[in-house]
């Protein structure tokens, strides 16, 4: 019986020691997970590449399209900027000589620009005086101008005397306003919004 005893133990023990092999991986191999598959590498085609390049060539476009347009932008508010007049008086005041400089170096980067010099007076004087006064006051940015080197022809004066006054009201700050020489653009050459 002793012998059967062990008979069952070595038995016993193979089994388990089978059990044990085969629950430490000496079963199966599981399975690897699928790698994932490389992208299929696509040559551009001739049409992708004219397409990347209409719409680079689209983009220098408008940037160029909003570099001019902001260019003309600030060219015609230097050209728009007025200048003032002390009462009764037509020589330039030195912040008026600011403000025609700034209209020298617009006038000479752009030599075909042409404008309209407007004199303008408060309304104390008579209208005859006033639109005297006016066109002494337009005569003198002229001058001012034609002094730097900027061609004669480029300008026209008129006067409106106390006709057209930037603020309709009967005090200091309205008269020192109205008071004026304004600057209308009347060929704007290289400026056109076809540029």
């Amino acid at each position: 019986m002793a012998s059967n005893w062990k008979k069952g133990a070595d038995w016993l023990g193979a089994i388990t020691l089978a059990l044990i092999i085969a629950g430490c991986g000496g079963g199966a191999t599981p399975e690897p997970e699928p790698q994932p598959e490389p992208e299929p590498q696509v040559e551009p085609t001739r049409d992708d590449a004219a397409e990347r390049e209409a719409e680079a060539r689209r983009l220098r476009e408008e940037e160029e399209r909003r570099r001019r347009e902001a260019e003309r932008n600030r060219v015609l508010a230097i050209l728009a900027e007025r200048v003032h007049f002390d009462f009764d008086r037509s020589d330039i005041r030195p912040d008026a000589e600011e403000v025609l400089q700034r209209k020298v170096t617009v006038l000479r980067e752009y030599p075909d620009v042409t404008l309209r010099v407007e004199g303008h007076c408060d309304e104390r004087g008579s209208n005859e005086y006033n639109l005297a006064l006016g066109q002494r006051r337009a005569e003198a940015v002229r001058r001012y101008l034609l002094s730097y080197g900027v061609e004669a022809g480029r300008f026209a004066t008129i006067s409106y005397g106390e006709e057209r006054p930037l603020l309709d009201a009967s005090n200091e700050e309205a008269w020192a306003q109205n008071r004026r020489a304004e600057f209308v653009v009347t060929d704007h050459g290289r400026l056109g919004a076809g540029d």
